[in-house]
């Protein structure tokens, strides 16, 4: 349930609430109501210390890259300094941005996690959309390894091992921070162990669930790439919370 509703109102719902000069702030609060309607139970639950999530990250443009001490690829600027969560009061949408939204939801105390990317007024350059759907490629490689009796970390490694090294720059990250996963476990609580990384060597099993997010910073432009939930079955990955690729032309 939880995954439909993030399907329906990310790859739905969101392109029509998406207009010229709106506030990064208002796009959140006006989402976050959205899902809250459509059944979110409204809170996002991690067991990490100290790591606060109401809604997700929010980001218009270079906004998305903006380093936070959270454990993901996105960055956020955030309501201030202290709380770099939902959105920026100050930035306003305009013709070209990328809008980058990453939000967890749940039902009934069961949570998946989802990142949609949309382009607004205009394409973005070539080579970005490239950049992006090399993402999508990595999410779908991972998922055709959510089976039964795969190793996490065997995973992460034969992924990592076909990328290219320019593409490699700024992969899961921008600059300095940058993470060393692809994927997390997510339940209960967002960040549920495995995570799709070295280190984590236990054999998968059958409706074990995980969230994919390959993601890409680019200078000028944004965090570009992808998150969907899979559940582990005996063939690959099932998605459960959508099929559209991203980069939605609004």
């Amino acid at each position: 349930r939880s995954g439909k509703i993030h399907a329906r109102v990310l790859e739905e719902y969101v392109p029509d609430m998406l207009k010229e000069g709106m506030r990064e702030s208002e796009l959140a609060s006006s989402l976050y109501t959205l899902l809250v309607d459509e059944g979110h139970h409204g809170i996002s639950r991690f067991g990490s210390f100290n790591t606060e999530m109401l809604l997700g990250q929010i980001g218009f443009g270079e906004n998305s890259l903006y380093p936070t001490s959270f454990d993901g690829p996105g960055g956020s600027v955030g309501l201030c300094p202290a709380v770099p969560l939902l959105g920026d009061r100050k930035r306003r949408l305009k013709k070209g941005d990328l809008v980058f939204v990453d939000v967890g939801c749940g039902f009934g105390g069961y949570h998946t996690d989802k990142t949609m990317t949309y382009m607004f007024g205009a394409p973005l350059p070539d080579e970005v959309i490239a950049q992006h759907t090399r993402c999508v490629e990595v999410q779908n490689h991972v998922a055709s390894l959510l089976i039964p009796g795969n190793i996490p970390s065997q995973i992460y490694r034969e992924v990592m091992a076909t990328l290219e090294p320019e593409f490699l720059e700024n992969f899961m990250g921008y600059r300095e921070r940058r993470v060393k996963f692809l994927g997390h476990g997510v339940g209960l609580l967002i960040d549920e162990i495995p995570v799709i990384a070295e280190g984590f060597d236990e054999p998968l099993e059958e409706n074990m669930v995980f969230a994919l997010e390959p993601k890409k910073g680019i200078t000028g432009v944004g965090m570009v790439g992808i998150e969907n939930t899979f559940v582990v079955t005996k063939d690959k990955g099932r998605c459960i919370t959508g099929t559209n690729p991203g980069l939605i032309l609004v």
